[in-house]
Protein backbone atom coordinates (compact mmCIF):
# COMPACT_ATOMS: atom_id res chain seq x y z
CA UNK A 1 0.00 0.00 0.00
CA UNK A 2 1.53 3.43 -1.12
CA UNK A 3 0.76 6.90 0.58
CA UNK A 4 -1.22 7.64 -2.29
CA UNK A 5 -3.38 4.50 -0.65
CA UNK A 6 -3.64 6.00 2.51
CA UNK A 7 -5.67 9.11 1.61
CA UNK A 8 -7.87 7.05 -0.49
CA UNK A 9 -8.74 5.52 2.45
CA UNK A 10 -8.99 8.71 4.67
CA UNK A 11 -10.50 11.26 2.35
CA UNK A 12 -9.29 14.92 3.46
CA UNK A 13 -7.38 13.57 6.35
CA UNK A 14 -3.79 12.65 5.36
CA UNK A 15 -1.28 15.81 4.95
CA UNK A 16 2.01 15.42 2.73
CA UNK A 17 3.25 18.35 2.90
CA UNK A 18 6.72 19.47 3.82
CA UNK A 19 5.66 21.65 6.57
CA UNK A 20 3.55 19.66 8.47
CA UNK A 21 5.82 16.30 8.28
CA UNK A 22 8.74 18.38 9.83
CA UNK A 23 6.53 19.94 12.52
CA UNK A 24 5.31 16.31 13.24
CA UNK A 25 8.69 14.88 13.67
CA UNK A 26 9.77 17.18 16.85
CA UNK A 27 8.79 18.21 19.90
CA UNK A 28 10.10 21.24 21.97
CA UNK A 29 12.71 19.86 24.37
CA UNK A 30 14.68 16.92 22.48
CA UNK A 31 17.85 18.13 19.93
CA UNK A 32 16.83 15.66 17.16
CA UNK A 33 14.27 16.43 14.48
CA UNK A 34 12.91 13.80 11.67
CA UNK A 35 9.96 13.87 9.37
CA UNK A 36 7.44 11.61 9.82
CA UNK A 37 6.07 10.41 6.00
CA UNK A 38 2.64 11.54 6.37
CA UNK A 39 -0.32 13.60 9.01
CA UNK A 40 -2.90 12.21 9.61
CA UNK A 41 -5.68 13.86 11.42
CA UNK A 42 -8.54 11.39 12.05
CA UNK A 43 -12.21 12.53 13.05
CA UNK A 44 -13.03 9.34 15.02
CA UNK A 45 -12.31 5.89 16.25
CA UNK A 46 -13.19 4.47 12.35
CA UNK A 47 -10.75 6.40 10.83
CA UNK A 48 -7.93 5.63 13.58
CA UNK A 49 -8.90 1.99 13.23
CA UNK A 50 -8.35 2.55 9.11
CA UNK A 51 -4.84 4.33 10.05
CA UNK A 52 -3.89 1.60 11.81
CA UNK A 53 -4.52 -1.33 9.69
CA UNK A 54 -3.06 0.58 6.90
CA UNK A 55 0.32 1.21 8.78
CA UNK A 56 0.10 -3.18 10.24
CA UNK A 57 0.19 -3.73 6.34
CA UNK A 58 3.20 -1.91 5.01
CA UNK A 59 4.85 -2.00 8.70
CA UNK A 60 4.91 2.00 9.25
CA UNK A 61 5.11 2.78 12.96
CA UNK A 62 2.08 5.26 14.39
CA UNK A 63 3.07 7.77 16.80
CA UNK A 64 0.07 10.00 18.53
CA UNK A 65 0.36 13.56 18.74
CA UNK A 66 -1.62 15.78 20.65
CA UNK A 67 -0.15 19.54 20.92
CA UNK A 68 3.44 19.03 20.37
CA UNK A 69 4.35 20.16 23.89
CA UNK A 70 6.59 17.62 25.12
CA UNK A 71 10.30 17.47 25.72
CA UNK A 72 11.73 14.06 26.01
CA UNK A 73 11.57 12.95 22.58
CA UNK A 74 8.45 11.47 22.78
CA UNK A 75 7.35 12.77 19.17
CA UNK A 76 10.78 11.68 17.72
CA UNK A 77 10.41 9.13 14.70
CA UNK A 78 12.84 6.43 15.56
CA UNK A 79 11.79 4.46 12.10
CA UNK A 80 9.94 5.47 9.29
CA UNK A 81 5.89 6.73 11.02
CA UNK A 82 3.07 8.66 9.88
CA UNK A 83 2.16 10.66 13.38
CA UNK A 84 -1.80 10.75 13.75
CA UNK A 85 -2.71 14.13 15.31
CA UNK A 86 -5.65 13.95 17.26
CA UNK A 87 -6.83 17.59 17.21
CA UNK A 88 -9.55 16.86 15.22
CA UNK A 89 -10.93 15.51 17.98
CA UNK A 90 -11.68 18.05 20.11
CA UNK A 91 -15.28 18.00 21.88
CA UNK A 92 -16.57 18.16 24.92
CA UNK A 93 -19.15 14.92 24.57
CA UNK A 94 -20.29 15.16 28.10
CA UNK A 95 -20.46 17.82 31.53
CA UNK A 96 -22.00 16.04 34.46
CA UNK A 97 -22.02 18.59 36.87
CA UNK A 98 -23.87 17.10 39.59
CA UNK A 99 -21.51 13.99 39.59
CA UNK A 100 -18.45 16.67 39.10
CA UNK A 101 -17.38 15.23 35.89
CA UNK A 102 -17.10 15.25 32.00
CA UNK A 103 -16.60 13.48 28.93
CA UNK A 104 -14.02 14.72 26.03
CA UNK A 105 -12.06 13.72 22.96
CA UNK A 106 -8.32 13.33 23.29
CA UNK A 107 -7.41 16.37 21.12
CA UNK A 108 -9.70 19.26 23.56
CA UNK A 109 -7.10 21.57 24.92
CA UNK A 110 -7.15 22.43 28.97
CA UNK A 111 -8.07 26.11 28.95
CA UNK A 112 -10.60 25.65 26.00
CA UNK A 113 -12.20 23.36 28.46
CA UNK A 114 -12.61 25.20 31.06
CA UNK A 115 -13.18 28.16 29.38
CA UNK A 116 -16.33 25.72 28.23
CA UNK A 117 -16.65 25.01 31.62
CA UNK A 118 -17.63 28.55 33.39
CA UNK A 119 -20.81 29.18 34.61
CA UNK A 120 -20.57 25.85 36.12
CA UNK A 121 -18.89 26.63 39.02
CA UNK A 122 -16.36 23.43 38.29
CA UNK A 123 -12.53 23.78 36.43
CA UNK A 124 -10.57 21.10 35.65
CA UNK A 125 -7.57 21.73 37.75
CA UNK A 126 -4.10 19.90 35.97
CA UNK A 127 -2.12 22.31 34.80
CA UNK A 128 1.67 22.31 33.15
CA UNK A 129 1.44 25.53 31.61
CA UNK A 130 1.14 24.83 27.95
CA UNK A 131 -2.14 24.66 26.23
CA UNK A 132 -1.68 20.75 25.63
CA UNK A 133 -4.31 18.48 24.71
CA UNK A 134 -6.23 16.59 27.73
CA UNK A 135 -5.40 13.37 25.84
CA UNK A 136 -1.28 14.21 25.26
CA UNK A 137 -1.54 15.14 29.11
CA UNK A 138 -2.95 11.85 29.82
CA UNK A 139 -0.31 9.97 27.53
CA UNK A 140 2.69 11.49 29.51
CA UNK A 141 0.61 11.48 33.44
CA UNK A 142 1.12 15.49 33.04
CA UNK A 143 0.83 17.54 36.38
CA UNK A 144 2.27 21.20 36.87
CA UNK A 145 1.61 23.73 39.04
CA UNK A 146 -1.72 22.91 41.16
CA UNK A 147 -0.73 19.30 41.34
CA UNK A 148 0.28 20.23 45.57
CA UNK A 149 -3.49 20.22 45.86
CA UNK A 150 -5.45 18.74 43.18
CA UNK A 151 -2.72 15.81 41.82
CA UNK A 152 -1.73 15.10 38.03
CA UNK A 153 -3.26 13.34 35.67
CA UNK A 154 -3.43 9.56 36.75
CA UNK A 155 -5.59 11.75 39.99
CA UNK A 156 -8.04 13.37 37.93
CA UNK A 157 -8.78 10.58 35.01
CA UNK A 158 -12.00 8.72 35.79
CA UNK A 159 -12.18 6.50 32.88
CA UNK A 160 -10.36 6.18 29.25
CA UNK A 161 -11.19 4.88 25.72
CA UNK A 162 -8.48 3.46 23.76
CA UNK A 163 -7.41 1.66 20.59
CA UNK A 164 -5.17 -1.08 20.61
CA UNK A 165 -2.60 -1.22 18.15
CA UNK A 166 -4.66 -4.26 16.16
CA UNK A 167 -7.32 -1.64 15.99
CA UNK A 168 -9.78 -3.01 19.29
CA UNK A 169 -11.57 -0.72 21.48
CA UNK A 170 -10.85 -0.76 25.59
CA UNK A 171 -13.29 0.76 27.85
CA UNK A 172 -11.40 1.36 30.99
CA UNK A 173 -12.45 2.70 34.05
CA UNK A 174 -15.88 3.98 35.24
CA UNK A 175 -17.25 7.07 35.88
CA UNK A 176 -17.20 7.18 39.63
CA UNK A 177 -15.17 8.19 42.35
CA UNK A 178 -13.92 4.82 43.67
CA UNK A 179 -14.18 1.22 42.45
CA UNK A 180 -12.27 -2.07 43.20
CA UNK A 181 -13.43 -4.06 39.72
CA UNK A 182 -10.67 -5.68 38.45
CA UNK A 183 -6.94 -4.75 37.63
CA UNK A 184 -6.41 -1.03 37.22
CA UNK A 185 -5.85 -0.88 33.20
CA UNK A 186 -6.53 2.52 33.23
CA UNK A 187 -3.66 3.96 34.70
CA UNK A 188 -1.79 1.55 32.91
CA UNK A 189 -2.38 3.85 30.14
CA UNK A 190 -1.55 7.24 31.65
CA UNK A 191 1.88 7.52 31.10
CA UNK A 192 2.12 4.71 28.76
CA UNK A 193 3.30 7.97 26.21
CA UNK A 194 1.58 6.73 23.10
CA UNK A 195 3.12 3.03 23.32
CA UNK A 196 0.30 1.02 24.11
CA UNK A 197 -2.48 2.30 22.54
CA UNK A 198 -4.36 5.66 21.30
CA UNK A 199 -6.40 7.48 23.53
CA UNK A 200 -9.62 8.52 22.16
CA UNK A 201 -12.43 9.52 24.65
CA UNK A 202 -11.48 10.43 28.71
CA UNK A 203 -14.05 11.13 31.92
CA UNK A 204 -12.23 13.71 33.51
CA UNK A 205 -13.00 14.52 37.01
CA UNK A 206 -13.94 18.21 38.18
CA UNK A 207 -13.51 20.33 41.09
CA UNK A 208 -15.28 23.37 42.58
CA UNK A 209 -13.86 26.60 41.49
CA UNK A 210 -12.17 27.97 45.23
CA UNK A 211 -14.47 30.53 46.67
CA UNK A 212 -11.91 32.29 48.21
CA UNK A 213 -8.07 32.41 47.07
CA UNK A 214 -5.14 34.08 48.28
CA UNK A 215 -1.75 34.74 46.39
CA UNK A 216 1.90 35.80 47.22
CA UNK A 217 5.50 35.86 46.57
CA UNK A 218 7.97 35.93 48.95
CA UNK A 219 12.05 36.91 48.21
CA UNK A 220 15.25 35.35 49.96
CA UNK A 221 18.85 35.79 49.58
CA UNK A 222 18.92 32.29 48.05
CA UNK A 223 17.65 29.38 46.79
CA UNK A 224 18.35 26.95 49.13
CA UNK A 225 16.30 29.30 52.38
CA UNK A 226 13.61 29.32 49.32
CA UNK A 227 13.26 25.39 49.13
CA UNK A 228 13.25 25.30 52.93
CA UNK A 229 11.13 27.41 53.23
CA UNK A 230 8.80 25.76 50.93
CA UNK A 231 8.88 22.66 53.53
CA UNK A 232 7.99 24.37 56.28
CA UNK A 233 4.87 25.50 53.99
CA UNK A 234 3.82 21.61 53.45
CA UNK A 235 4.01 21.56 56.73
CA UNK A 236 0.98 23.67 57.97
CA UNK A 237 -1.38 21.44 55.09
CA UNK A 238 -4.57 23.42 54.83
CA UNK A 239 -5.04 24.79 51.59
CA UNK A 240 -1.94 25.28 49.80
CA UNK A 241 -2.91 25.39 46.12
CA UNK A 242 0.62 26.24 44.36
CA UNK A 243 4.00 26.57 45.41
CA UNK A 244 6.52 27.16 42.77
CA UNK A 245 10.14 28.31 42.96
CA UNK A 246 11.55 30.53 40.57
CA UNK A 247 15.55 31.54 40.94
CA UNK A 248 16.94 34.68 40.01
CA UNK A 249 17.92 34.26 36.85
CA UNK A 250 14.11 33.48 35.78
CA UNK A 251 12.88 36.49 37.40
CA UNK A 252 15.50 38.68 35.48
CA UNK A 253 14.41 36.66 32.58
CA UNK A 254 10.89 37.47 33.24
CA UNK A 255 11.57 41.07 33.71
CA UNK A 256 12.81 41.51 30.46
CA UNK A 257 10.59 39.32 28.78
CA UNK A 258 7.55 40.58 30.10
CA UNK A 259 8.37 43.78 32.03
CA UNK A 260 7.41 42.23 35.56
CA UNK A 261 9.20 44.18 37.35
CA UNK A 262 10.00 41.84 40.11
CA UNK A 263 13.09 41.41 42.70
CA UNK A 264 15.50 39.69 40.74
CA UNK A 265 16.02 37.33 43.92
CA UNK A 266 15.31 33.71 44.42
CA UNK A 267 11.43 33.47 45.02
CA UNK A 268 8.50 31.34 45.87
CA UNK A 269 5.54 31.75 44.03
CA UNK A 270 2.15 30.51 46.49
CA UNK A 271 -1.48 30.00 46.15
CA UNK A 272 -4.23 29.13 49.11
CA UNK A 273 -7.68 27.99 48.05
CA UNK A 274 -10.24 28.04 50.95
CA UNK A 275 -14.70 27.55 50.77
CA UNK A 276 -14.35 30.39 53.65
CA UNK A 277 -12.11 33.97 53.84
CA UNK A 278 -11.70 33.48 57.40
CA UNK A 279 -10.01 30.33 57.17
CA UNK A 280 -7.89 31.63 54.25
CA UNK A 281 -7.07 34.77 56.41
CA UNK A 282 -5.66 32.42 59.18
CA UNK A 283 -4.14 30.36 56.81
CA UNK A 284 -2.24 33.44 55.11
CA UNK A 285 -0.90 34.47 58.55
CA UNK A 286 0.39 31.61 59.38
CA UNK A 287 2.48 30.93 55.92
CA UNK A 288 3.38 34.16 56.24
CA UNK A 289 5.40 34.05 59.63
CA UNK A 290 7.11 31.27 58.58
CA UNK A 291 7.96 32.29 55.39
CA UNK A 292 9.53 35.08 57.02
CA UNK A 293 11.83 32.64 60.21
CA UNK A 294 13.12 30.96 57.21
CA UNK A 295 14.44 34.14 55.79
CA UNK A 296 12.06 36.05 53.28
CA UNK A 297 13.03 39.42 52.87
CA UNK A 298 9.88 40.65 51.39
CA UNK A 299 6.86 39.72 50.82
CA UNK A 300 4.00 40.17 48.07
CA UNK A 301 0.12 39.64 48.06
CA UNK A 302 -1.74 39.82 44.48
CA UNK A 303 -4.34 41.96 45.77
CA UNK A 304 -6.83 41.50 42.51
CA UNK A 305 -7.76 38.61 40.12
CA UNK A 306 -5.97 40.86 37.22
CA UNK A 307 -2.32 40.56 39.33
CA UNK A 308 -3.06 36.57 40.04
CA UNK A 309 -3.68 35.96 36.71
CA UNK A 310 -0.55 38.02 35.86
CA UNK A 311 1.45 36.73 38.67
CA UNK A 312 1.06 32.83 37.10
CA UNK A 313 1.06 33.79 33.77
CA UNK A 314 4.19 35.29 34.48
CA UNK A 315 5.53 31.66 36.26
CA UNK A 316 3.85 29.72 33.23
CA UNK A 317 6.15 32.17 30.70
CA UNK A 318 9.22 31.25 32.59
CA UNK A 319 10.88 28.83 29.85
CA UNK A 320 9.94 30.75 27.26
CA UNK A 321 11.60 34.09 29.24
CA UNK A 322 14.53 31.97 29.18
CA UNK A 323 14.59 30.96 26.13
CA UNK A 324 14.96 34.59 25.09
CA UNK A 325 17.05 35.21 27.09
CA UNK A 326 19.79 33.23 25.50
CA UNK A 327 19.19 33.90 21.41
CA UNK A 328 21.36 31.37 19.38
CA UNK A 329 21.50 29.04 22.15
CA UNK A 330 20.26 25.17 22.64
CA UNK A 331 18.66 24.33 25.89
CA UNK A 332 18.43 21.27 28.05
CA UNK A 333 15.64 20.68 30.29
CA UNK A 334 14.78 18.48 32.73
CA UNK A 335 12.70 16.67 35.64
CA UNK A 336 13.66 15.19 38.51
CA UNK A 337 11.93 14.97 42.09
CA UNK A 338 12.86 13.53 45.42
CA UNK A 339 11.45 12.50 48.94
CA UNK A 340 10.20 16.32 50.36
CA UNK A 341 13.08 16.43 52.84
CA UNK A 342 16.34 15.34 50.51
CA UNK A 343 14.77 18.28 48.26
CA UNK A 344 17.16 21.46 49.95
CA UNK A 345 20.47 18.54 49.40
CA UNK A 346 19.42 18.30 45.91
CA UNK A 347 18.70 21.88 44.81
CA UNK A 348 22.22 22.50 46.55
CA UNK A 349 23.88 19.92 44.49
CA UNK A 350 22.32 21.33 41.27
CA UNK A 351 23.56 24.60 42.21
CA UNK A 352 27.12 23.07 43.06
CA UNK A 353 27.12 21.33 39.91
CA UNK A 354 26.61 24.16 37.12
CA UNK A 355 29.22 25.78 38.31
CA UNK A 356 31.47 22.71 38.46
CA UNK A 357 30.97 22.62 35.02
CA UNK A 358 31.34 25.79 34.13
CA UNK A 359 27.53 26.14 32.97
CA UNK A 360 24.42 28.92 33.22
CA UNK A 361 21.48 26.84 34.36
CA UNK A 362 17.90 27.79 35.98
CA UNK A 363 16.13 26.22 38.53
CA UNK A 364 12.42 25.92 38.60
CA UNK A 365 10.25 23.96 40.86
CA UNK A 366 7.19 22.26 41.51
CA UNK A 367 8.58 22.29 45.32
CA UNK A 368 5.74 21.00 47.02
CA UNK A 369 5.68 18.35 45.02
CA UNK A 370 9.44 18.08 45.78
CA UNK A 371 9.87 18.36 42.14
CA UNK A 372 12.26 20.59 40.21
CA UNK A 373 13.35 21.89 36.60
CA UNK A 374 16.46 22.63 35.22
CA UNK A 375 16.90 24.47 32.47
CA UNK A 376 20.60 24.71 30.83
CA UNK A 377 21.10 27.35 28.03
CA UNK A 378 24.46 26.11 25.75
CA UNK A 379 25.75 26.93 22.34
CA UNK A 380 25.88 23.76 20.38
CA UNK A 381 29.30 22.93 20.94
CA UNK A 382 28.74 22.73 24.15
CA UNK A 383 25.76 20.77 24.23
CA UNK A 384 27.48 17.65 25.78
CA UNK A 385 28.14 19.56 28.95
CA UNK A 386 24.82 19.96 29.24
CA UNK A 387 23.64 16.88 28.63
CA UNK A 388 26.61 15.40 31.35
CA UNK A 389 24.82 17.66 33.88
CA UNK A 390 21.84 16.18 33.56
CA UNK A 391 23.11 12.67 33.43
CA UNK A 392 24.54 13.30 37.09
CA UNK A 393 21.32 14.99 38.59
CA UNK A 394 19.40 12.09 37.69
CA UNK A 395 21.52 10.02 39.64
CA UNK A 396 21.55 11.96 42.09
CA UNK A 397 17.80 12.12 42.08
CA UNK A 398 17.78 8.34 42.24
CA UNK A 399 20.21 8.62 44.86
CA UNK A 400 18.22 10.37 47.47
CA UNK A 401 14.92 8.14 46.58
CA UNK A 402 13.56 10.24 43.72
CA UNK A 403 12.75 10.08 40.19
CA UNK A 404 14.30 10.59 37.15
CA UNK A 405 11.20 11.88 35.71
CA UNK A 406 8.83 14.03 37.72
CA UNK A 407 6.31 14.91 34.88
CA UNK A 408 7.67 15.39 31.45
CA UNK A 409 7.99 11.70 31.15
CA UNK A 410 10.71 9.39 29.51
CA UNK A 411 10.56 9.62 25.96
CA UNK A 412 13.63 8.57 24.22
CA UNK A 413 16.14 10.98 27.25
CA UNK A 414 15.09 9.18 29.96
CA UNK A 415 15.12 5.25 28.77
CA UNK A 416 18.80 4.88 29.41
CA UNK A 417 17.81 5.66 33.72
CA UNK A 418 14.74 3.13 33.77
CA UNK A 419 16.40 0.32 35.08
CA UNK A 420 18.33 1.58 37.39
CA UNK A 421 14.82 3.13 38.97
CA UNK A 422 12.75 0.57 38.25
CA UNK A 423 15.07 -2.89 38.57
CA UNK A 424 13.40 -6.01 37.38
CA UNK A 425 9.83 -4.14 36.85
CA UNK A 426 11.68 -2.68 33.68
CA UNK A 427 11.59 -6.18 32.25
CA UNK A 428 7.87 -6.50 33.28
CA UNK A 429 6.84 -3.20 31.53
CA UNK A 430 8.71 -4.88 28.21
CA UNK A 431 6.44 -7.48 28.28
CA UNK A 432 3.36 -5.54 28.60
CA UNK A 433 4.45 -3.93 25.88
CA UNK A 434 5.07 -6.80 23.64
CA UNK A 435 1.60 -8.28 24.97
CA UNK A 436 -0.62 -5.19 23.70
CA UNK A 437 1.76 -4.14 20.78
CA UNK A 438 3.59 -7.27 19.38
CA UNK A 439 4.50 -5.38 16.07
CA UNK A 440 6.23 -2.52 18.00
CA UNK A 441 3.68 -0.51 16.01
CA UNK A 442 2.61 2.27 18.47
CA UNK A 443 5.33 5.05 18.80
CA UNK A 444 8.42 2.38 19.32
CA UNK A 445 11.49 2.94 20.62
CA UNK A 446 9.30 4.95 23.71
CA UNK A 447 9.69 4.25 27.12
CA UNK A 448 11.19 0.89 27.37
Amino acid sequence: MSLEELQGLLPGKVDLSESERARHGKDEGYPEARPVLAVVYPEGVEDIQKALDWARKVGVAVIPYGAGTSLEGHLYPVREAISLDLSRMDRILEVHPEDFYCVVEPGLTRKRLNEALKGTGLFFPVDPGADASLGGMAATNASGTTTVRYGGMRQNVLALQVVLANGEVLELGRPVRKTSAGYDLKDLFIGSEGTLGIITRLTLKLHPLPAHVLTLRAFFPGVEEAVRASLGVMALGGGVARLELLDELALKALNRHLGAGFPERPALFLEFHSPTREALEAEGALAEEVLREAGAFALETARTEEERRAQWEARHQAYWALVHLFPGHRFMITDVAVPLSRLPEAVRFAQRLLSELGLTGNILGHVGDGNFHTLVPVLPEDYPRAEAFAERLVEKALALGGTCTAEHGVGLRKRKYLGKEHGPALEWMRRLKALLDPEGLLNPGKVV
